[in-house]
């Protein structure tokens, strides 16, 4: 079925206490309205028109894309107005869905379902709340047919204790939707045009009205608050951890892990409590994340192991490798199979190549290490000379000594040999052994300087 989808995303949100407007704040990472798009997308629509108001500029600017079209609407004087703004933007043969910017977890099963329900007819999604304060009621007639949505600023108190309420969703044929949006009226009140009345215009007109209640009420649920916003960024993460746990990844607590993006998982991965994973991450076969780990834009093959409080970015990490605790994994950065990055390591625009260590507290940046090298503690490779990044290339089995300084440009040949403490910055030949060290003095019988004392006024 051809499909029109409507946005609104003009709300100023004051509740949120934000210059942002309400649609650019964000769940899992996306604004809200990010996630409303990739959902009318999946339907393939004709065209997705998002309706704009407060902040209007700054939306258009964040969700700039080829196959999104804008409609101001200035004055915002309620949704039916709304929708009227995009009229002149949509296919006349198509079915219109309306839809809202500040509610991010609507399904794509739930909108085929209502699309699929309105042919000539009206479709509305409703939901059965145990709570509805602040939402629109649905009231029917004693056979059980819907006979009008009653807003609740206008609603009695026999109406008030309806638990059915109106999302706002709504699926409507577009060739009659100009005709009911010209006889709406304002005598509410909100003295605003509501879109809801449209119901009451199609009944008169004797089209039919379909309600389509939602299975999950959560997928319905807006923001107009921080405290909505965080309940809604629980209630998204609840529902991709325990798809997770169907996939058959084990995590340690459900409850305490952040997805912004996504997270794809091989088989017997294990993920402990406070691991947050942003951008793109793969994660192959046996790969174990410790707790209070950040991985953002990251590959990481089987049987890795990445201990905890360790952070990685935009990094590709072999199979049987060993992280941690406490590493940094910097952009650009490439280990291959069994390399071993220990605590207080931070690695950057780097490639480590197979059974490599450093282990302790060193700082590899714009290098290319070999096979089998020793990477000791405190080591640092000097890259930065204040204007310019410089690499250091280190061959395969060389053994490098603590507190060691490699300022680049420079090379280390396969087999060299570092002694602790040493400054290097000149080519080292393969199997030899470069030192760079003052002299030991001991002075026998030497005594430390003692404190004066202070003589009082």
């Amino acid at each position: 079925m051809s499909v029109n989808v409507v946005i609104l995303a003009a709300g100023q949100g004051k509740r949120m206490y934000s210059q942002l407007p309400k649609v650019l704040h964000t769940v899992a990472g996306k604004p809200l309205i990010a996630h409303v798009i990739a959902a009318a997308r999946a339907l393939e629509p004709n065209r997705v028109c998002v309706v704009y108001g407060h902040g209007g500029d700054h939306v258009r600017d964040v969700m700039q894309d080829a196959n999104l079209v804008f409609a101001r609407q200035e004055p915002q004087l309620g949704t039916g107005h709304a929708v009227q703004q995009a009229l002149p933007l949509l296919s006349n043969a198509a079915v219109t869905l309306v839809l809202y910017g500040d509610v991010p977890l609507i399904q794509v099963e739930t909108l085929r379902r209502l699309v699929s329900a309105c042919r000539d007819s009206v479709a509305v999604l409703t939901a059965e709340l145990a709570d509805p304060k602040g939402y629109g009621r649905v009231v029917r007639s004693a056979q059980g047919a819907i006979t009008s949505i009653v807003e609740e600023k206008d609603a009695t108190d026999a109406q008030r204790r309806i638990h059915e309420v109106n999302t706002g969703v709504v699926a409507l044929p577009t060739s009659r939707l100009a005709g009911w949006l010209s006889r709406l009226k304002n005598d509410n009140a909100q003295r605003e045009y509501y879109l809801t009345d449209v119901v009451r215009l199609a009944l008169h007109d004797n089209v039919h009205v379909d309600a389509m209640c939602v299975e999950d009420a959560s997928e319905i649920l807006g923001v107009n608050s921080r405290a909505q916003l965080a309940h809604l960024e629980r209630e998204f993460q609840r529902r991709y951890a325990y798809a997770l746990l169907d996939r058959g990844v084990s995590l340690a607590d459900p409850d305490r892990l952040d997805v912004r993006g996504t997270l794809t998982c091989g088989h017997d991965v294990r993920i402990d409590v406070n691991c947050v994973f942003e951008g793109i991450v793969n994660v192959g076969n046996a790969v174990e994340i410790g707790p209070n780990c950040v991985l953002k834009n990251v590959c990481v093959a089987a049987g890795t192991r990445i201990e905890p409080f360790s952070h990685l970015e935009d990094a590709v990490i072999g199979e049987r490798c060993r992280i941690g605790p406490y590493a940094r994994i910097r952009p650009g950065t490439r280990l291959a199979e069994d390399v071993h990055i220990g605590n207080f390591v931070e690695v950057k625009a780097s490639d480590i190549a197979a059974g490599s260590k450093a282990n302790h507290l060193a700082y590899i940046g714009d290098a290319t290490i070999g096979r089998n090298v020793n990477v000791g503690a405190g080591t640092i490779t000097c890259n930065y000379d204040g204007a310019n990044k410089h690499r250091t290339i280190i061959e395969d089995d060389v053994f490098i000594g603590s507190d060691t300084q490699l300022v680049a440009p420079v090379t280390v040949r396969r087999g060299a040999t570092i002694g602790a403490g040493s400054t290097i910055t000149r080519e080292v030949a393969a199997e030899a052994l470069a030192l760079t060290r003052v002299k030991q003095s001991t002075i026998p019988g030497w005594k430390r300087p003692t404190k004066k004392e202070r003589r009082q006024a």
